[in-house]
């Protein structure tokens, strides 16, 4: 009886072990002021052994979804869309955050509002896909983001 515990143990260790593998979007959360964009802030956690790269983000709340950092042009800063992707490498965190690297929702379906919730499914490329949930916040200032995902690095999945 105890070798057949021990093979049953033995044989759930892999699947234990997969479902902290791949892509994790942690502490997820939305700020719209305007009815019409919205902006989504979180950070990307690789624990897959090959480096991986956020070509991509799509939700049904937004006519599109784009990949847009800060950049400084001529001592003034200006929001664009990046080029490429955002990579991970293994092992690596990458925050997605108020004055840098964030995803915009553009031409929302509908307003949002504080406390809602919407699906966003992010393309990796060879990495593969992960969806995770967004609630609205536009009471969050940028340190409670940072004391959030500091306190819990895995929440969103």
């Amino acid at each position: 009886m105890k070798t057949l515990t021990l093979a049953a143990i033995a044989a759930l260790l892999p699947v234990a072990a997969l479902a902290h593998d791949g892509m994790h979007i942690n502490d997820a959360y939305v700020r719209s002021t305007n009815p019409q964009v919205g902006a989504v802030f979180l950070q990307l956690e690789n624990h897959r052994q090959v480096p991986c790269t956020l070509q991509s983000v799509t939700t049904e709340a937004a006519e599109r979804a784009e990949l847009h950092t800060h950049l400084e042009e001529d001592g003034v800063m200006k929001m664009g869309p990046i080029d490429g992707g955002i990579p991970v490498e293994p092992g690596q965190t990458h925050d997605l955050a108020r004055g840098g690297d964030h995803i915009m929702l553009l031409g929302l379906t509908d307003p949002l509002t504080d406390g809602d919730s919407l699906t966003l499914t992010f393309d990796f490329g060879d990495c593969g896909t992960e969806e995770a949930e967004a609630v609205v916040d536009n009471q969050r200032s940028p340190e409670d983001a940072a004391a959030a995902s500091e306190a819990d690095p895995h929440a969103g999945h």
